[in-house]
């Protein structure tokens, strides 16, 4: 068979894919089309896919499947707080997986502009609290199906967030900087029977642990 008149489902699918897979079930759990226990275990099949034709079935009976993207329902307008969409990219620079597990991400290390945190039935840990951050806006995007994902983010940051719990909890602790050039943490996400947390790890900054890091290369 040509090449060029390969089956678009053949194809390997993208992390922006999965994340629109996830966007339609989602809504039709909101919309009551799915139970809990259905979304829960179609979101573990959509991060478990690898081509298109993997991430078909999960969706193909449910009407937002087949409607053209323009005929969808318009996102909402962002918040003044959120990052803009042409600061942060729709692929995420590291996804952190935890399927019957958990998955830590925590000392220093350098974030990226966007980081995807997935917990089916266990638990991400993300501490930004010794990170280097190279960009100024951040998005962790975050699904908590029957699990937990955890945010440390260090204090003289702003933290911001929006996302929803359904049977389960969603808690971001707002922070606003006194500093405009500090970095902007955001989280966005849902927990389905699981939980979302994002707050301050008390005594850590990011000015002071950027000079710890000065001193200690200067030796």
């Amino acid at each position: 068979m040509d090449l060029e008149k390969q089956q678009p489902s053949a194809l390997r699918a993208s992390d922006a894919d999965r994340d629109r897979t996830a966007d339609i079930l989602r809504e039709a759990l909101a919309e009551g089309r799915l139970t809990a226990d259905e979304h829960a275990e179609r979101i573990d099949g959509v991060y478990r896919a690898r081509t298109m034709a993997e991430l078909e079935p999960l969706v193909q009976d449910l009407p937002a499947a087949h409607e053209a993207p323009s005929a969808r329902r318009p996102a909402p307008e962002p918040a003044p707080s959120r990052p803009s969409p042409g600061v942060v990219p729709p692929v995420a620079d590291e996804n952190l997986v935890a399927v019957l597990s958990g998955s830590v991400r925590r000392g220093r290390w350098r974030v990226g502009r966007r980081t995807h945190a997935y917990a089916v039935f266990g638990s991400v840990e993300i501490d930004l609290s010794e990170a280097i951050f190279e960009h100024r806006q951040v998005v962790i995007k975050a699904f908590a199906i029957f699990g937990s994902v955890e945010v440390r983010v260090p204090e003289n940051v702003s933290l911001r967030g929006s996302g929803t719990g359904v049977l389960g909890s969603y808690e971001v602790d707002t922070l606003d900087s006194p500093d405009q050039d500090a970095p902007v943490v955001f989280v966005d996400g849902v927990a389905v029977m699981g939980s979302i947390e994002a707050r301050p790890k008390r005594g850590k900054f990011v000015r002071d642990l950027h000079r710890q890091l000065r001193r200690h290369l200067g030796h």
